[in-house]
Order: C-alpha cells, then sequence, then structure tokens
C-alpha cells in the first residue's frame, strides 16, 4: 500500500504592497498573532515546515513552526520572478511595457517577463523541489509556507485546471491549501482555508 504525504501549503503573512511582488524582499506584516496562532493550530504537529526564502515567507513559517521541525529555507518556493518588472506598479509597468503586461497576463505559460520567468518554468521549478522532498518524507506532512503563485503551480498539478481560469482563485494570505499524493496521484484536498 502507498503512503500518503500531505503538503500544507500556506500563504505568507500580508505585505500591503502594491506592487508586483515576485522575487522584491518585502516583509510581512504579522501583527496579527491570533491568526498565527490559530494557524498553527490547524497544521498538524507532526509536520516538517518549509518556506521560500524570501523574508515575507520566512518569517511567517517562523511565527507558525512551534515544536515542529523547521527544514532550510527553498529558493525553489520563491514567487514568480517577475524579472524587470519585479516590485514596479502595475501602473508603471504599463506606462513603461505598452501592451506587455496584457500579453503576459493572457499566455504567462508561453510568455515571459522581460529578464523573468514564464507559469511553466515556475512550475517546473517549485515541482522538482515538491518531487524530491515527497521522496525524501513519504508518508509524511508538509507545511510549505510560499507564494500566490508557487501554491497555485501545486494546485493545477493537483486538479489539471488550465491557467486562465486558475489565476482568478484567490489565495488569501495566511490560508492553507491541503494536497496529498499517493503513488504519484496529486489530489487537491482543501483550497485556501482561513483557518
Amino acid at each position: 500500500m502507498a503512503l500518503t504525504t500531505t503538503w500544507w501549503w500556506v500563504r505568507h503573512g500580508p505585505t500591503h504592497a502594491s506592487v508586483l511582488a515576485g522575487w522584491t524582499d518585502l516583509p510581512a506584516d504579522l501583527s496579527d498573532q491570533a491568526a498565527l496562532a490559530r494557524l498553527s493550530g490547524r497544521i498538524p504537529e507532526d509536520a516538517a515546515v518549509v518556506s521560500s526564502d524570501l523574508s515575507r515567507a520566512k518569517c511567517t513559517a517562523d511565527g507558525i513552526v512551534g515544536s515542529r521541525v523547521r527544514l532550510p529555507d527553498a529558493r525553489e518556493l520563491r514567487e514568480i520572478n517577475f524579472g524587470d518588472w519585479d516590485g514596479m506598479p502595475y501602473g508603471k509597468i504599463t506606462e513603461a511595457y505598452p501592451g506587455e503586461l496584457e500579453t503576459y497576463l493572457q499566455n504567462p505559460d508561453r510568455s515571459s517577463p522581460p529578464g523573468g520567468e514564464s507559469w511553466n518554468e515556475v512550475a517546473r521549478r517549485v515541482s522538482d523541489y515538491v518531487d524530491r522532498t515527497t521522496g525524501n518524507r513519504e508518508g509524511g506532512h508538509i507545511v510549505a509556507v510560499a507564494h500566490f503563485g508557487v501554491i497555485l503551480t501545486q494546485v493545477q498539478r493537483a486538479n489539471g485546471q488550465g491557467f486562465p481560469g486558475l489565476v482568478e482563485k484567490p489565495v488569501a494570505n495566511l490560508s492553507v491549501t491541503r494536497i496529498s499524493v499517493s503513488d504519484g496521484q496529486w489530489k487537491l484536498e482543501e483550497f485556501s482555508t482561513l483557518p
């Protein structure tokens, strides 16, 4: 009988930034200690906790880890690299790159921002890490504190949904998205639930 590994994807705390924040290292607002406590109480005590190496994810993970095992931060779990657009407000992007943002948003699996990555490149990067970690922790629980795009790559993997409808799904800050894998079969168990 195959063992089931469960990934508990947590979106980092809010940044309150109105920019395209991919690899820009913005801090998270973790002032709502009650929300962090509820989140920590929602995830399994025997889980291993990993996060992106960006501070908004790292600090969120540190805020919920408790007595759980803390795995090394993973660069592979970073948000989409928006390249030259990273850290820019949408208005400035459309001003500086007329038409390019619209093209990217309509076809992110086949296009990328200047100096950045396509959706497919992000999905491959994240999935490679998830596969390795699943192999090392088969049958366990893994809490991964990451980003909107990163979480959606794994939702897409679990339910096979195409990109256009996928990005319309809201992934709330400090929410849990639970995905199980058993014998190579991925299943979306829960999506963007606040504790």
